[in-house]
């Protein structure tokens, strides 16, 4: 966890989230509204990502979460899946070597079955590359689902539960959250979304249980680091409670 992350005694945080998600919305409509193709938003895109991640590592974040690509995206017209894919690749070839030298840890979460061969290759060889970094943790969503993240972490135990190593009374909490994407991760204590939609639209449905929320009307090329700022600024603002009052927390 970050020095500059934590919680005050009153229940305010202070300073920065220790983990932060992000759902990345508007590239699509973005482009629309200038007239040009959908996959020109999701280069812009692209380059918003960099200068967030930036951002992230120069604030002091430990865990910053994008959500890249849903599976429900799978049912988007073939040909803006495959330049997503494209870009994908292209991503991976240019930035890694740049995170790696600023101490970025790459992970990526999701179901990797319905991605090409060559595009799991590069994920597993980011993954490796990085895996000693102990700067920024950069978690990449691709082709995941909260509830395709619970529903595996629910067969993970079954498995576990035929072969007599768990019994019904051993689940709880802590060990479902143990079989999940982000197991051994913080859960985030902010979401951010961009795009002026108002809902988390099946992105780590276990994990944003307490999560602060900021829903910016900025479509995604638009985002800055600027109101990645306000964002932070508005976390500061809140009581984490927990379900207790706010007398108990102070």
């Amino acid at each position: 966890m970050s020095d500059q992350a934590g919680n005050a005694e009153d229940g305010f945080p202070t300073l920065i989230p220790n983990h932060v998600a992000v759902i990345m919305d508007g590239n699509g409509r973005w482009a629309n509204a200038r007239g040009n193709p959908r996959y020109m938003g999701h280069q812009a895109g692209a380059e918003v990502v960099r200068n967030i991640v930036e951002a992230a590592a120069q604030r002091g974040l430990s865990y910053l979460t994008l959500f890249a690509f849903s599976s429900e995206n799978w049912r988007r017209p073939a040909s803006e899946v495959n330049q997503l894919m494209n870009l994908f690749v292209d991503a991976l070839e240019r930035e890694v070597d740049e995170l790696h030298r600023n101490n970025v840890r790459l992970r990526f979460i999701g179901s990797r079955g319905q991605f090409k061969i060559d595009l799991v290759r590069r994920i597993e060889l980011a993954e490796k590359k990085t895996r000693n970094n102990d700067g920024l943790v950069l978690i990449i969503a691709a082709s995941y689902g909260g509830r395709w993240d619970i529903v595996e972490g629910a067969k993970s135990l079954v498995r576990k539960a035929t072969m007599g190593k768990l019994v019904a009374d051993d689940i709880n909490e802590a060990s479902f959250a143990g079989e999940l994407s982000l197991a051994g991760v913080p859960d985030p204590d902010l979401l951010i979304r961009t795009g002026g939609e108002r809902r988390i639209s099946n992105f780590l449905l276990w994990n944003l249980a307490y999560a602060e929320m900021w829903f910016s009307e900025s479509l995604w090329p638009d985002f800055s680091p600027d109101e990645f700022d306000e964002a932070l600024s508005y976390y500061r603002s809140r009581q984490r409670r927990y379900g207790h009052t706010g007398d108990q927390v102070a």
